[in-house]
């Protein structure tokens, strides 16, 4: 068998290195000015929409830990159904970025109200939380009823959903 001394094996891994080239940084994710967001909250699934074209799918979203039907009162950690707007952002979030979703309308408080309940609120789509360490997302649903993204995904909706913009949350 073959033996390499030492400094020649090094060399080899050396010239391995330098065959491969520099690591590459993956882009930042970059997406046009969006005006339409629809969620399909069965398929986990965003969609973001640019003049009416699909210019953008995020897989994964989470929901909150009861993410089956609509929201209907505080607490009850449901997302909610129907057409709101993102009305702003808010950039000193507990998690990474936010974007305010328009919950509750004026249906949304009707129904609770008739209960005797509070329809709840302060609903975002959001990254994962500050002071989450790892690389990958937090498992599973677990918001109060946001829906959670990769900070990747918040930053690049952060860019590219300006206040006004139509959502669509579907069941």
């Amino acid at each position: 068998m073959l033996s390499l001394s030492k400094h020649v094996r090094y060399a080899f891994v050396f010239a391995l290195f330098l065959l491969a080239g520099p690591a590459v940084a993956e882009p930042p994710l970059a997406l046009p000015v969006v005006d339409q967001i629809v969620v399909r909250k069965g398929d986990r699934v965003m969609e973001l929409y640019a003049g009416g074209h699909l210019v953008h799918t995020i897989e994964g979203i989470q929901l909150g830990d009861a993410p089956e039907g609509p929201k209907r009162f505080q607490g009850d950690e449901r997302t909610p159904e129907g057409r709101y707007t993102i009305d702003y952002g808010n950039p000193g979030s507990s998690y990474h970025l936010s974007l305010h979703i328009s919950y509750p309308n004026a249906q949304d408080i009707a129904y609770a109200h008739a209960q005797g309940r509070s329809p709840g609120g302060l609903i975002f789509i959001h990254g994962q939380p500050n002071d989450w360490t790892q690389s990958e997302r937090v498992p599973g649903d677990w918001t109060d009823g946001c829906i959670a993204v990769s900070d990747e995904e918040i930053e690049a909706l952060w860019r590219a959903v300006p206040d006004g913009t139509v959502i669509d949350i579907l069941p």
